[in-house]
């Protein structure tokens, strides 16, 4: 097993995206999977880098990054010492980060033996499941695309961060973490950049007019994303694949930090499912 960790590319933007890499070293062509993190997430939250392990050992290139703007650094990629960052991310800079990671995974060189540039997968987990399904929309090189308890809807929780007037007057909202108790800054470009950039950013249209396969995976115990907005997914795209895991909640019963051996078990059948899914 070769894993690669915290490596640095520069994208769009004046903030470097960090990169993990992880295979089986055998000079054989695998398929690549890379892996975009959620709302307040990060590279190495919970049992990710045990998903990473898991993956490589079935047989796929797994990538994944921490968004350019998600608040960690280069020193720090674990939680946020970078608020202000954090306060000027927006949906258009993480999917100009993931094709950033994209372009690099296609034209890198140090690994070309150990991956199929034809067989490109995308997963992402709650926020990042529209992410990523607007970007398998737009780019031809995705194979397949995953929902991991993904939103059907940015629209919503854009307008709703805060009270458009008072948001717009003061030039920052702030939601707390309640796991770092942080005061988490969105700044008002956060809504400039969603109005700016609606159409493209409206997952239904992604999810109505994608022609690749796609997988939707929900818990039905997800108090985060309601698995309703999963059904809501399917319906938009009836060719889809639904699979509703039950018991598991958002996270598929991960938490951060993850100090077990082995993930937890709802993360397990996700994984299984999306294997099942790409390699057929």
């Amino acid at each position: 097993m070769i894993s690669k960790k915290n490596m640095v590319i520069k994208g769009k933007y004046e903030k470097p995206i960090l990169i993990d890499v992880t295979h089986v070293s055998n000079n054989k062509k695998k398929p690549i999977i890379i892996f975009c993190h959620g709302y307040k997430g990060f590279k190495d939250w919970g049992a990710w880098n045990l998903m990473a392990n898991a993956f490589a050992e079935a047989g796929f290139c797994f990538i994944k990054f921490n968004f350019s703007y998600n608040g960690g650094t280069v020193e720090q990629p674990i939680d946020f010492p970078d608020l202000e960052a954090f306060g000027n991310n927006n949906y258009t800079k993480e999917l100009d980060d993931l094709e950033f990671v994209i372009d690099w995974v296609y034209n890198n060189t140090d690994f070309k033996d150990e991956i199929d540039t034809s067989n490109i997968n995308l997963i992402g987990h709650s926020r990042a499941g529209g992410i990523v399904t607007i970007k398998a929309d737009e780019d031809n090189r995705i194979s397949k695309v995953i929902s991991l308890a993904g939103v059907c809807d940015f629209k919503k929780r854009t307008a709703t961060i805060g009270d458009l007037e008072s948001w717009k007057k003061e030039g920052v909202k702030y939601v707390v973490n309640g796991r770092t108790k942080q005061q988490m800054p969105h700044y008002y470009q956060f809504y400039e950049n969603f109005i700016a950039n609606e159409d493209r950013l409206t997952i239904k249209r992604a999810v109505s007019n994608l022609k690749i396969p796609y997988l939707i995976i929900h818990g039905n115990k997800d108090t985060s994303i309601l698995v309703s907005e999963a059904e809501q997914l399917h319906k938009w795209n009836p060719n889809s694949q639904l699979k509703i895991i039950k018991g598991a909640n958002h996270v598929f019963g991960a938490s951060h930090p993850w100090t077990e051996n082995d993930m937890p078990k709802h993360l397990v059948n996700a994984v299984t499912e999306t294997i099942r899914f790409i390699e057929n």
